[in-house]
């Protein structure tokens, strides 16, 4: 079978536009046209797109993924360490995802127990907190 870029989506799971995109950003090379006929992909490039979707699924970035393709297999230190920083950042985010949560459930709670009014105590609460954080309070 000839890998056109139509049988490398289908493969890959991915979509023709996707592989135009990857190709535009450096993350996958174009094979060259030949003068007549359509380009074919190595079959390589379907594992290629599989392991740029499944580290997006991973939580890295596209850059980092260019980077992780760079460094290849025989860099493993390099790959753990980028690895780390992003499960570091993961964590982060996650922490601060919990704490955002935890003001949100708050917020509702206190709008669950205010007294029925022409106001509403969320927005009133959220109108004061901004005005603290402008005034430095």
């Amino acid at each position: 079978m000839k890998l056109t870029i139509g049988n490398l989506a289908k493969q890959a799971e991915v979509t023709v536009e996707t592989i135009r995109y990857y190709q535009r950003i450096g993350l996958l090379d174009e094979p060259e046209k030949p003068d007549s006929g359509y380009r074919c992909y190595p079959l390589d490039s379907i594992e290629k797109i599989r392991f740029i979707k499944r580290a997006q699924q991973s939580g890295f970035t596209l850059k980092e993924i260019t980077e992780l393709i760079a460094l290849n297999s025989g860099h493993c230190d390099d790959v753990r360490k980028i690895a780390e920083q992003k499960l570091v950042r993961i964590n982060q985010q996650i922490n601060a995802l919990i704490m955002l949560r935890n003001e949100l459930d708050q917020l509702v709670k206190g709008c669950q127990r205010g007294v029925s009014t022409n106001r509403c105590s969320l927005i009133d609460t959220l109108a004061s907190a901004e005005s603290d954080s402008k005034t430095g309070k």
